[in-house]
Protein backbone atom coordinates (compact mmCIF):
# COMPACT_ATOMS: atom_id res chain seq x y z
CA UNK A 1 0.00 0.00 0.00
CA UNK A 2 1.04 3.87 -1.23
CA UNK A 3 0.19 6.40 1.32
CA UNK A 4 -0.07 9.83 -0.50
CA UNK A 5 0.26 13.03 0.95
CA UNK A 6 -0.49 16.06 -0.84
CA UNK A 7 -0.01 19.21 1.71
CA UNK A 8 -1.53 22.46 0.28
CA UNK A 9 -1.96 26.24 2.43
CA UNK A 10 -5.32 24.83 3.33
CA UNK A 11 -5.88 21.68 3.45
CA UNK A 12 -4.01 18.42 3.22
CA UNK A 13 -4.91 15.37 2.42
CA UNK A 14 -4.06 11.34 3.13
CA UNK A 15 -4.84 8.97 0.19
CA UNK A 16 -3.81 4.99 0.26
CA UNK A 17 -3.47 3.40 -3.07
CA UNK A 18 -3.58 -0.33 -3.18
CA UNK A 19 -1.82 -0.66 -6.45
CA UNK A 20 -5.07 -0.28 -8.49
CA UNK A 21 -7.07 2.19 -6.85
CA UNK A 22 -7.48 4.50 -4.37
CA UNK A 23 -9.29 2.94 -1.78
CA UNK A 24 -9.59 5.86 0.98
CA UNK A 25 -8.97 9.66 1.43
CA UNK A 26 -8.84 11.78 4.06
CA UNK A 27 -8.43 15.40 4.96
CA UNK A 28 -7.48 17.38 7.52
CA UNK A 29 -6.87 21.39 7.92
CA UNK A 30 -2.73 22.16 7.25
CA UNK A 31 -1.35 23.09 10.75
CA UNK A 32 2.92 23.23 10.51
CA UNK A 33 2.17 23.05 14.38
CA UNK A 34 1.20 19.58 14.24
CA UNK A 35 3.45 17.25 15.50
CA UNK A 36 4.07 13.61 13.80
CA UNK A 37 2.52 11.85 16.72
CA UNK A 38 -0.48 14.14 16.33
CA UNK A 39 -0.97 13.39 12.94
CA UNK A 40 -1.08 9.74 13.70
CA UNK A 41 -3.61 9.58 16.51
CA UNK A 42 -5.51 11.31 13.74
CA UNK A 43 -4.75 9.14 11.05
CA UNK A 44 -4.70 6.00 12.69
CA UNK A 45 -7.88 5.91 14.15
CA UNK A 46 -9.37 6.53 10.13
CA UNK A 47 -6.90 3.70 9.26
CA UNK A 48 -8.72 1.07 11.68
CA UNK A 49 -11.90 1.45 9.96
CA UNK A 50 -10.52 0.68 6.54
CA UNK A 51 -7.70 -1.81 8.24
CA UNK A 52 -5.01 -0.01 6.23
CA UNK A 53 -2.80 0.67 8.91
CA UNK A 54 -0.44 -2.33 8.61
CA UNK A 55 -0.25 -2.53 5.24
CA UNK A 56 1.26 0.54 4.31
CA UNK A 57 4.93 0.10 3.12
CA UNK A 58 6.02 3.27 1.27
CA UNK A 59 4.66 6.83 0.95
CA UNK A 60 4.79 9.66 -0.99
CA UNK A 61 4.78 13.59 0.07
CA UNK A 62 4.29 16.47 -1.78
CA UNK A 63 4.19 19.88 -0.12
CA UNK A 64 3.71 23.33 -0.91
CA UNK A 65 4.03 24.16 2.97
CA UNK A 66 8.13 23.50 3.69
CA UNK A 67 7.82 23.78 7.33
CA UNK A 68 5.13 20.58 7.33
CA UNK A 69 7.79 18.50 5.62
CA UNK A 70 9.81 17.45 8.65
CA UNK A 71 6.89 16.03 10.71
CA UNK A 72 5.57 14.09 7.45
CA UNK A 73 9.22 12.98 7.05
CA UNK A 74 9.24 11.55 10.84
CA UNK A 75 5.54 10.28 10.80
CA UNK A 76 6.76 7.96 7.41
CA UNK A 77 10.06 7.09 9.30
CA UNK A 78 8.31 6.06 12.84
CA UNK A 79 5.02 4.69 12.11
CA UNK A 80 4.84 3.09 8.78
CA UNK A 81 8.62 2.27 9.02
CA UNK A 82 9.28 3.64 5.53
CA UNK A 83 11.42 6.39 3.84
CA UNK A 84 8.89 8.44 2.04
CA UNK A 85 9.52 10.38 -1.52
CA UNK A 86 9.65 13.65 -0.81
CA UNK A 87 8.91 15.83 -4.57
CA UNK A 88 10.98 18.79 -5.00
CA UNK A 89 13.68 17.53 -3.37
CA UNK A 90 16.67 16.19 -5.44
CA UNK A 91 16.54 12.40 -4.93
CA UNK A 92 13.31 13.17 -6.30
CA UNK A 93 13.39 12.24 -10.05
CA UNK A 94 10.81 13.19 -12.53
CA UNK A 95 9.74 11.60 -15.54
CA UNK A 96 10.76 14.99 -17.67
CA UNK A 97 12.46 17.64 -16.10
CA UNK A 98 11.22 20.87 -15.52
CA UNK A 99 12.25 23.30 -18.12
CA UNK A 100 12.49 27.08 -16.87
CA UNK A 101 14.59 29.61 -15.25
CA UNK A 102 18.31 28.68 -14.28
CA UNK A 103 17.95 28.58 -9.80
CA UNK A 104 13.94 28.62 -10.17
CA UNK A 105 11.94 26.20 -7.93
CA UNK A 106 9.13 25.15 -8.96
CA UNK A 107 6.30 24.43 -6.59
CA UNK A 108 5.71 20.44 -5.88
CA UNK A 109 1.94 20.16 -6.12
CA UNK A 110 2.64 21.89 -9.82
CA UNK A 111 5.48 19.48 -10.94
CA UNK A 112 2.85 16.62 -9.74
CA UNK A 113 -0.06 18.04 -11.85
CA UNK A 114 1.86 18.16 -15.05
CA UNK A 115 3.17 14.33 -14.48
CA UNK A 116 -0.39 13.39 -13.80
CA UNK A 117 -1.96 15.73 -16.69
CA UNK A 118 0.22 14.84 -19.24
CA UNK A 119 -0.35 10.85 -18.34
CA UNK A 120 -3.75 10.90 -18.79
CA UNK A 121 -4.33 13.82 -21.73
CA UNK A 122 -0.39 13.80 -23.54
CA UNK A 123 1.11 16.93 -23.85
CA UNK A 124 0.32 20.90 -24.56
CA UNK A 125 -1.92 21.09 -21.95
CA UNK A 126 -2.68 24.30 -19.32
CA UNK A 127 -3.68 22.71 -16.29
CA UNK A 128 -5.84 25.19 -14.03
CA UNK A 129 -5.85 24.38 -10.35
CA UNK A 130 -8.62 26.24 -8.36
CA UNK A 131 -7.24 26.54 -4.72
CA UNK A 132 -5.53 28.77 -2.48
CA UNK A 133 -3.98 30.00 -5.43
CA UNK A 134 -5.24 29.73 -8.77
CA UNK A 135 -2.62 28.51 -10.92
CA UNK A 136 -1.88 28.12 -14.48
CA UNK A 137 0.57 25.26 -15.73
CA UNK A 138 2.19 24.91 -19.26
CA UNK A 139 2.91 21.03 -20.32
CA UNK A 140 5.22 20.76 -23.21
CA UNK A 141 4.41 17.69 -25.97
CA UNK A 142 6.97 15.74 -23.94
CA UNK A 143 5.52 16.47 -20.60
CA UNK A 144 8.28 18.95 -19.04
CA UNK A 145 6.97 21.67 -16.83
CA UNK A 146 7.95 25.07 -18.79
CA UNK A 147 5.77 27.63 -16.86
CA UNK A 148 2.34 29.23 -15.90
CA UNK A 149 0.30 31.46 -14.68
CA UNK A 150 0.01 32.64 -10.96
CA UNK A 151 -3.30 34.72 -9.83
CA UNK A 152 -4.38 34.90 -6.20
CA UNK A 153 -7.20 31.83 -4.85
CA UNK A 154 -11.08 32.76 -5.31
CA UNK A 155 -11.34 32.10 -1.41
CA UNK A 156 -8.28 34.71 -1.01
CA UNK A 157 -9.68 37.54 -3.09
CA UNK A 158 -12.72 37.10 -1.27
CA UNK A 159 -11.07 37.49 2.29
CA UNK A 160 -8.88 39.86 1.27
CA UNK A 161 -12.09 42.34 -0.02
CA UNK A 162 -14.15 42.02 2.95
CA UNK A 163 -10.96 43.02 5.09
CA UNK A 164 -10.32 45.62 2.76
CA UNK A 165 -14.01 46.88 2.63
CA UNK A 166 -15.61 46.55 6.52
CA UNK A 167 -19.20 47.28 5.17
CA UNK A 168 -18.89 43.87 2.84
CA UNK A 169 -20.17 40.76 4.41
CA UNK A 170 -18.20 37.07 3.96
CA UNK A 171 -20.12 35.53 1.14
CA UNK A 172 -20.18 31.95 -0.38
CA UNK A 173 -18.37 31.32 -3.62
CA UNK A 174 -21.80 30.15 -5.88
CA UNK A 175 -22.73 31.34 -9.60
CA UNK A 176 -25.27 34.13 -9.32
CA UNK A 177 -28.30 33.69 -11.85
CA UNK A 178 -27.62 37.24 -13.59
CA UNK A 179 -24.53 38.94 -13.97
CA UNK A 180 -25.54 41.93 -12.59
CA UNK A 181 -26.52 42.37 -8.95
CA UNK A 182 -29.79 44.12 -7.67
CA UNK A 183 -27.77 43.40 -3.92
CA UNK A 184 -24.45 43.72 -2.27
CA UNK A 185 -24.48 40.09 -1.84
CA UNK A 186 -25.10 39.20 -5.26
CA UNK A 187 -23.10 41.58 -6.66
CA UNK A 188 -20.13 40.40 -5.04
CA UNK A 189 -20.90 36.67 -6.30
CA UNK A 190 -21.22 38.11 -9.75
CA UNK A 191 -17.64 39.57 -9.16
CA UNK A 192 -16.49 36.83 -8.30
CA UNK A 193 -17.43 34.60 -10.49
CA UNK A 194 -18.01 35.90 -13.38
CA UNK A 195 -14.24 37.95 -12.81
CA UNK A 196 -12.39 34.22 -12.96
CA UNK A 197 -14.07 33.09 -15.47
CA UNK A 198 -12.90 36.11 -17.10
CA UNK A 199 -9.85 35.52 -16.25
CA UNK A 200 -9.25 32.29 -17.07
CA UNK A 201 -10.51 32.60 -20.42
CA UNK A 202 -8.26 35.67 -21.09
CA UNK A 203 -5.20 33.78 -19.71
CA UNK A 204 -5.96 30.98 -21.22
CA UNK A 205 -6.07 32.76 -24.38
CA UNK A 206 -2.78 34.31 -24.16
CA UNK A 207 -0.75 31.22 -23.33
CA UNK A 208 -2.44 29.81 -26.52
CA UNK A 209 -1.48 32.49 -28.56
CA UNK A 210 1.98 32.25 -26.89
CA UNK A 211 3.00 29.04 -28.09
CA UNK A 212 1.05 29.34 -30.75
CA UNK A 213 -0.45 25.76 -30.96
CA UNK A 214 -4.02 24.20 -29.77
CA UNK A 215 -3.79 23.45 -26.52
CA UNK A 216 -6.00 21.61 -23.93
CA UNK A 217 -7.05 22.63 -20.65
CA UNK A 218 -7.45 20.44 -17.63
CA UNK A 219 -9.20 22.27 -14.58
CA UNK A 220 -8.14 20.40 -11.41
CA UNK A 221 -9.16 21.59 -7.45
CA UNK A 222 -11.82 22.32 -5.19
CA UNK A 223 -14.01 24.82 -7.32
CA UNK A 224 -12.87 23.37 -10.80
CA UNK A 225 -16.30 21.64 -11.09
CA UNK A 226 -18.06 24.96 -9.75
CA UNK A 227 -16.36 27.13 -12.65
CA UNK A 228 -16.40 24.58 -15.14
CA UNK A 229 -20.63 25.78 -15.10
CA UNK A 230 -19.59 28.87 -16.38
CA UNK A 231 -17.63 28.12 -19.00
CA UNK A 232 -16.97 25.49 -21.84
CA UNK A 233 -13.27 26.44 -21.66
CA UNK A 234 -12.11 22.77 -20.05
CA UNK A 235 -11.65 19.60 -22.14
CA UNK A 236 -11.60 17.56 -18.66
CA UNK A 237 -11.93 17.94 -15.40
CA UNK A 238 -10.03 16.07 -12.69
CA UNK A 239 -10.37 15.77 -9.21
CA UNK A 240 -8.27 13.16 -8.38
CA UNK A 241 -5.28 14.71 -10.46
CA UNK A 242 -2.29 15.36 -7.82
CA UNK A 243 -3.10 12.00 -5.86
CA UNK A 244 -2.53 9.99 -9.53
CA UNK A 245 0.62 12.44 -10.36
CA UNK A 246 2.18 10.85 -6.82
CA UNK A 247 1.07 7.63 -7.77
CA UNK A 248 3.28 7.86 -11.18
CA UNK A 249 6.18 9.77 -9.55
CA UNK A 250 6.62 7.12 -6.74
CA UNK A 251 6.49 4.50 -9.67
CA UNK A 252 8.78 6.24 -11.55
CA UNK A 253 11.13 6.46 -8.64
CA UNK A 254 11.08 3.10 -7.54
CA UNK A 255 12.03 1.90 -11.28
CA UNK A 256 14.80 3.74 -11.49
CA UNK A 257 16.37 3.10 -7.69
Amino acid sequence: MLLAIDCGNTNTVFSIWDGVRFITTWRIATDHKRTADEYFVWLSSLMMLTKTEAQVTEAIISSTVPRVVFNLRVLCNRYFDCRPVVVGKPECRLPVPPRVDLGTTVGPDRLVNTVGAHDRHGGNLIVVDFGTATTFDVVDHDGAYVGGVIAPGVNLSLEALHMAAAALPHIDVARPERVIGTNTVACMQSGVYWGYIGLVEGVVHRVRRERDRPMKVIATGGLASLFAQGTELFQSIEDDLTMHGLVLINAFNKEIA
